[in-house]
């Protein structure tokens, strides 16, 4: 068995539980997620507490049945509380501004990038070389923000472009004469 399957999942107050034989709903404060279950594994509620068990004892079976109590675990973690991801644009006239739900990016182009936000992400600029990234779902939030760091990867020379808050960029020496 899993090491990380054999804990169970703690349900936050203020979030519904919905089980089927496929499938798991969770709605919070935050929103409402689902994921589709993997048929060899089965998840039980007892009380606040979800266990995820493997049906058969197959390797596959247990590895399964960790990554889905990890991605439960997720779930409940993003509709109670939510996840955040930060961005930071480094370099002589780089700005974001959040208009809705499009971000406005200026990055060193001959033209300015319009990045539409997916449904459940929402973002704010507390300044123009700063993008705050919210959302329930952790995945796409984590997409969202690899998306945008994409449009212009930190260098490794001057260290300029779009990083994510707190990642170090190694910088490379020029080249000498």
């Amino acid at each position: 068995m899993s090491r990380v399957a054999n804990n169970p999942v703690e349900i936050s107050k203020g979030v519904e539980i919905k089980l089927t034989d496929s499938q798991i709903s969770v709605k919070g404060s935050k929103g409402n997620l689902q994921l589709q279950l993997h048929k060899s594994i089965g998840v039980s509620q007892e009380g606040d507490l979800l266990k995820v068990k493997a049906k058969d004892g197959t390797r596959e079976a247990n590895a399964m049945a960790g990554t889905f109590r990890a991605l439960i675990q997720n779930m409940v973690q993003g509709v109670s509380a939510g996840f955040e991801k930060k961005l930071e644009l480094q370099g002589v006239g780089y700005r974001a501004k959040a208009q809705g739900s499009t971000i406005n990016l200026t990055l060193g182009y001959s033209h300015p990038i319009d990045y539409k936000l997916p449904e459940g992400v929402t973002a704010d600029t507390p300044s123009q070389t700063e993008i705050v990234l919210k959302g329930a779902d952790k995945q796409l939030v984590g997409q969202v923000a690899a998306e945008i760091r994409d449009f212009r990867r930190p260098e490794p020379y001057k260290g300029k472009g779009i990083r994510y808050a707190g990642e170090r960029v190694y910088r490379k020496e020029a080249k000498k004469k």
